[in-house]
């Protein structure tokens, strides 16, 4: 297969400067606000998405080097495979929160509900609609004992000696 390439849309700001002050989720991120910088020439791509509440943000891990095909996570003890994990270190460092979309004045979107280091570089952007992104779920392997946790974790206690 060949080398596939992106080339980012705009650049996340938040008032995380340091991997260990993010929060491990977006969840765990609720009410905290940055803004999304866009490239002049997306610009058209936002119109009708400020009618969306909540938006995927799909984004390079800029900072994370390498991967592990076997991770401790941040909520566990037990060495798990990384596609079972949220770990940063994967084989194509991508991330994906869901946010909540505050407004968006000219090239700037304001967000809220964040778990990314500042200056993150975005590369795509989807609007979340319930009625299509919503699942029942039946069952959220290893996580269904420690769900709980994810509120009140930061991402200094995520994955025990591996640096993110």
């Amino acid at each position: 297969m060949e080398e596939i390439k992106y080339k980012p849309i705009g650049i996340i700001h938040t008032p995380f400067k340091y991997t260990t002050d993010v929060p491990i989720q977006p969840i765990a991120g609720k009410g905290i606000s940055g803004s999304i910088e866009l490239k002049a020439e997306v610009i058209p791509c936002t119109k009708d998405l400020d009618g969306f509440s909540h938006i995927f943000l799909i984004y390079h891990l800029h900072l994370s080097s390498g991967f592990k095909t076997q991770v401790i996570p941040f909520m566990d003890d037990t060495l798990r495979g990384v596609f079972a994990t949220r770990a940063p270190r994967r084989p194509n460092p991508i991330g994906i929160s869901l946010v909540r979309l505050k407004k968006i004045e000219n090239n700037i979107l304001f967000i809220e509900d964040l778990d990314m280091v500042d200056n993150t570089p975005l590369l795509d952007i989807k609007p979340y609609a319930p009625i299509m992104d919503a699942r029942e779920t039946s069952r959220i392997g290893w996580l269904e004992d420690k769900i709980d946790k994810v509120y009140e974790m930061r991402a200094d206690d995520r994955f025990k000696g591996e640096e993110g």
